[in-house]
């Protein structure tokens, strides 16, 4: 057809280009090339019309053709058939034969079929089960293993269980790793590490939390240990005549309890028949450290779990550290918080000696440099408020015995007796405190009165108590009376009280005897110098102490001063520290009273200047009467009646003060008579009143001449007056020639008059004179007395002018 197409299209003289384009089934397909059909119906006019008439003449040309080629092959096509259905027949018996021979040879085959198939079945099996049992027998040992491991990991063994893994994984699993159920377990293995690695972390975790609790109950315990073996050696030392703390107590007045302050325990027993004090390892389980350490270890993780731990531990120990906020009120603060401490620290020196990198020495060193500058800062703040000695000195004992127990595993310490010597300068502040209300109260409590003695035991008793020591007392008969007042003997007990006191402090503190020596002289200094002479001062001002309390309180303070050298004896004992060593401190009671006893002398000459001052404010003088009472006024004799009942207290009084008293009394008495009579209030004064005020005065200087207190040498007493004395002799004998002639010269009979002082009370005479002469002005006498009263004024008042203007 292909053919037939082409010629055709060259019969019509056309070029075409023919190409293949698809076959399916047997049939080509062509295409014409756009140009050949082009040319066919552009190129020619009429050229379709040709071309089909073309075509229907190929078309029946071929036509004929095949008839012919069917014609000629049709009979050998015919002849083909025949021959079809002839073999038909024979094909139809050879199928025939063959299936019945094929039936034949089944049926003849199956039993031989079924028999080799049960071979073939047999020998599969039998290679199966060979094959089954060396796969079991090598898995078998695997699965032993796994479940070994199981058992481990229910067990709770978890370190055997890392081993079995590592079995596992280099030993058993190489050898049956192509099966499922080991990828399984291979897969399974990390996830059971995991699982080993958060129980042993979550034991770990448990048992930090545990010992959390329990810190302050191991620190307790190892406390107690430092305490018992403390103890023993002192008991030991003692048996063995050997100094403790290098302090001997030498002086059989001390009292046998006082040797015995360093034995009291800090840590009472609960049960006298207790056994013996369990160790850190009776007390706390280690075991889940050590497993997860090894744990870690095998799984090759041991600097995790290295760094997991300590930084747990220092969280714990900054919570430890940390004090509540009241832990001064009571000791019992104190206990827990250094229990806790200690507790902390002894776990950790105990895994320190018993693993291998978990915890290092300078790990250590580290953290207890750490907590050590938290304690000191912590007890400073805290000791600061305590207020109560015998809870600084508890204190002091809890920190003697936190330092040794901490020592003993290792700790330097020494720090921690630097801050003691703080806490020493703060329990001698409560101490001075305490007994400044001691002194207090032994002074409120004193009658100020000598100590009367009715016995031979009374005596020996007051003696025992304060060394007094006087020939000429012990000389007189019972009953009798001590000079010192109650307050003497009490308050030096109190002060051996304080040595006492503050010798407690200095035990344990392993310091020299001559250390402690100085420590104990210091503080009594203080005690001396700073409390005991506030407490005398604040005395001597209280306004219900009166002239006889301050004789007294001066008396006791010689006394006071005078015991010093004994108090300075009874440290020697106690330290047995000579007193001619080099650097020995001096204890400063002479200073201390003396400065007591100057300020009682001086309040002693306030007090009886105001006594005065309260007589005089009694006066009440008539400064116009006409003539006098003929007597001094009755303020005035009261007066020195209690001046002399007062000097005769002074009698006990060392001479210079009693007599310095005295003096000091008739200077005030005689400025104080000598301001009345110049008071710018009083405007008029009368002859008359002059007169009676000469009275008076002349009372003061027979009271001065009388001697009051001894010791005086000729009138020096009297003198006190002489200012008063010559204006008034000058008053009363109207000399006033003699004054204005003589003022001026050394020798003048009225030296100590001064011009001032005569004018401004002349003026006040003169003005009362004119007042009662009015109606007498006519009289001669009068007038003359009159005129020269102002002639004397005008010469006065220039001669104070001049004296002004000089200078």
């Amino acid at each position: 057809m292909e053919m037939i197409e082409k010629g055709l299209l060259e019969e019509m003289g056309l070029e075409l280009n023919l190409k293949p384009w698809a076959t399916d089934g047997g049939a080509h397909f062509w295409e014409v090339s756009k140009t050949a059909f082009r040319s066919v119906y552009d190129d020619q006019p009429n050229a379709h019309k040709k071309f089909m008439e073309k075509l229907d003449a190929c078309i029946r040309n071929h036509d004929k053709e095949i008839e012919k080629m069917c014609n000629f092959h049709h009979q050998g096509f015919v002849d083909a058939i025949t021959e079809l259905l002839k073999v038909r027949t024979d094909a139809e018996k050879l199928k025939v034969q063959v299936t019945d021979t094929n039936r034949r040879f089944q049926d003849a085959g199956k039993e031989v079929i079924v028999q080799t198939e049960d071979i073939i079945r047999c020998r599969i099996q039998q290679r199966n089960i060979t094959t089954v049992v060396e796969k079991l027998q090598l898995c078998l040992p695997v699965l032993e293993m796994y479940s070994k491991l199981k058992e481990q990991m229910s067990a709770k063994r978890y370190y055997s269980a890392l081993k079995t893994m590592e079995q596992l994984e280099n030993v058993y699993f190489p050898r049956v790793s192509q099966y499922r159920f080991c990828q399984l377990m291979i897969e399974n293995l990390p996830k059971l590490r995991e699982d080993i690695k958060e129980i042993s972390m979550s034991d770990l975790k448990d048992f930090l939390e545990s010992i959390r609790k329990h810190s302050d109950k191991i620190g307790e315990t190892a406390m107690k240990q430092a305490q018992q073996q403390k103890l023993f050696s002192v008991i030991l030392q003692k048996q063995n005549n050997v100094k403790f703390g290098k302090t001997v107590y030498i002086n059989d007045r001390i009292p046998e309890e006082r040797n015995e302050i360093v034995l009291k325990p800090v840590f009472e027993e609960e049960d006298e028949n207790e056994e013996e004090v369990l160790t850190v390892q009776d007390l706390v389980d280690f075991s889940p450290v050590y497993r997860c350490l090894h744990i870690y270890s095998v799984l090759g993780d041991e600097e995790t779990f290295e760094n997991y731990y300590r930084k747990q531990r220092k969280k714990q120990a900054r919570l430890v550290l940390q004090p509540q906020s009241n832990m001064h009120e009571t000791v019992d603060g104190y206990r827990r918080y250094f229990t806790q401490i200690v507790g902390f620290f002894v776990v950790e020196d105990h895994i320190l000696h018993v693993t291998q990198g978990l915890v290092t020495r300078a790990y250590t060193d580290e953290l207890w440099n750490m907590a050590l500058s938290k304690i000191i800062a912590v007890l400073r703040a805290h000791s600061s408020y305590c207020t109560d000695p015998d809870l600084v000195l508890e204190l002091k004992n809890l920190i003697v015995i936190f330092a040794d127990t901490l020592q003993g595993y290792g700790f330097p310490v020494n720090r921690l007796f630097d801050l003691l010597f703080e806490i020493r300068d703060q329990y001698n502040e409560t101490l001075l405190k305490k007994w400044a209300g001691v002194f207090r109260d032994i002074f409120e409590e004193d009658n100020y009165s000598p100590i009367p003695i009715v016995n031979e035991e009374e005596y020996k008793t007051v003696i025992s108590k304060f060394p007094f020591q006087d020939p000429d007392l012990e000389k007189q008969s019972f009953p009798k009376k001590l000079p010192m007042s109650q307050s003497v003997p009490h308050i030096y007990i109190q002060v051996k009280e304080f040595i006492y006191a503050s010798l407690k402090f200095s035990e344990s503190l392993h310091r020299s005897s001559t250390e402690i020596d100085d420590m104990l002289r210091k503080s009594t200094n203080l005690l001396l110098t700073r409390t005991l002479s506030s407490c005398l001062l604040n005395l001597i001002k209280k306004p219900h102490i009166g002239l006889t309390e301050l004789v007294q309180i001066i008396i006791n303070t010689t006394h006071l001063e005078q015991a010093c050298k004994y108090l300075e004896d009874f440290i020697t004992n106690i330290t047995n520290i000579s007193q001619e060593t080099v650097h020995t401190t001096r204890l400063y009671g002479l200073s201390t009273f003396k400065d007591a006893r100057h300020a009682a002398e001086g309040e002693i000459y306030t007090k009886l200047n105001q006594k005065i001052d309260e007589f005089v404010q009694l006066a009440d003088y008539d400064w116009t009467m006409s003539e006098p009472d003929g007597r001094a006024s009755g303020y005035l004799m009261d007066l020195i009646n209690f001046l002399r009942s007062i000097f005769q207290v002074f009698t006990h009084l060392p001479g210079k003060v009693a007599q310095t008293a005295c003096m000091s009394a008739c200077q005030h008495l005689s400025t104080s008579l000598m301001q009345m009579l110049l008071d710018s209030e009083l405007k008029q004064i009368s002859m008359g009143a002059v007169q009676q005020f000469n009275l008076d005065v002349i009372q003061c200087e027979l009271f001065a001449s009388s001697e009051p207190v001894p010791g005086f040498q000729g009138d020096t007493l009297q003198l006190a007056f002489i200012d008063l004395r010559q204006l008034l002799d000058l008053f009363m004998v109207w000399d006033w020639s003699t004054y204005l002639a003589d003022y001026g010269q050394p020798a003048s009979k009225y030296l100590r008059v001064n011009p001032n002082t005569a004018l401004t009370l002349l003026e006040k005479i003169k003005d009362t004179s004119k007042k009662n002469n009015i109606f007498a002005q006519f009289r001669k006498n009068d007038r003359d007395k009159q005129k020269l009263i102002e002639t004397v004024v005008k010469q006065l008042r220039s001669l104070v002018n001049g004296m002004s203007q000089h200078t």
